[in-house]
């Protein structure tokens, strides 16, 4: 959610809003331009990497794109996905830095509403204090708590990861190990309303980005068949020289035996041994477990994003 400051001025009469189910390559470009241009501003991203992945590519089912433009200039934007079977759908938006204050930021909120029928999820990354009015003017309760921690890489004091027995573990393969992946992802994030719908399609946008390596997504497989059982996949913020601990996985079956704890310690020593000075990741606040386990290989909050909803 964008940092706009509710105005309680009248509606102007110049703004319109284009609810699309695809954007143009133009139009997408115009919005990544946008996000730009707010992300220098804030420090932080208003969509998240899913959400910019499906600006591009044609229609996805689920997806709807919000262009505010007043005069023909794009000035907000929003995406509405809706693909959640149980939960409401769920936005994240933007308006330019330049233009908040007047009215941009309710009336995208105000358009979401009516697009999801009033039944609607929204993401505040950073958390800030203007969003969170926002989120109170548009009739919405804080709903979940996302926090980015950190950890420096540098002098790296970890033990050696201790797998379990017949475990061994080996890079990804693109191509040879997507269905496999995709099975054990869906498993181990079966509650978990983003990672855990993640398709081929979705495989495929990460797989063409410049950021992926194959050489830092790691598969725990055990030995006897080759079967996956867990995953980290790693990720390099090659701007920002940050590491990040893009995702850590493991099939229900096999938790509990430290396979997580070691995956994630084999990605770090790669994101430290490419010469990277801090690592990042992301968990759930009431994951208490998943914290504790970070904080004891020594990451701390860094920042935090908030979800607001309808309450009906």
């Amino acid at each position: 959610m964008t940092h706009d400051r509710p105005a309680a001025d009248a509606p102007s009469p110049l703004r319109k809003i284009d609810t699309l189910d695809e954007l143009t390559p133009a139009q997408a470009e115009a919005v990544l331009e946008l996000l730009a241009e707010a992300a220098r501003t804030d420090g932080q991203q208003a969509v998240s990497e899913q959400g910019r992945l499906q600006l591009r590519g044609g229609a996805r089912d689920g997806v709807r794109h919000l262009l505010l433009t007043v005069e023909d200039q794009l000035l907000g934007y929003a995406q509405l996905e809706d693909t959640d079977p149980v939960e409401a759908p769920a936005a994240e938006l933007v308006v330019h830095p330049s233009r908040r204050g007047h009215g941009h930021g309710r009336a995208l909120g105000t358009a979401l509403l009516a697009e999801s029928g009033r039944r609607l999820r929204v993401w505040a990354h950073g958390g800030h204090s203007a969003a969170r009015h926002l989120a109170q003017v548009l009739g919405l309760a804080l709903f979940r708590e996302l926090r980015q921690m950190r950890r420096p890489l540098a002098d790296l004091d970890l033990p050696d990861p201790t797998l379990p027995e017949g475990i061994s573990v080996r890079t990804f393969v693109p191509g040879q190990d997507d269905e496999a992946w995709l099975a054990v992802n869906a498993e181990a994030f079966a509650h978990h309303p983003e990672q855990g719908a993640l398709t081929q399609r979705d495989l495929d946008d990460r797989k063409a980005e410049p950021w992926f390596d194959p050489a830092g997504f790691f598969l725990a497989v055990r030995e006897s068949d080759g079967e996956l059982v867990g995953f980290h996949w790693t990720k390099v913020h090659a701007e920002e020289r940050l590491g990040e601990v893009y995702v850590v996985g493991v099939r229900p079956g096999a938790q509990g035996g430290g396979l997580g704890k070691a995956l994630t310690t084999t990605g770090l020593r790669h994101l430290a041994e490419a010469g990277l000075p801090t690592a990042m990741l992301y968990v759930d606040a009431d994951n208490k477990a998943a914290v504790s386990v970070y904080e004891r290989l020594g990451f701390v909050t860094h920042e935090t994003d908030l979800m607001y909803r309808t309450e009906s």
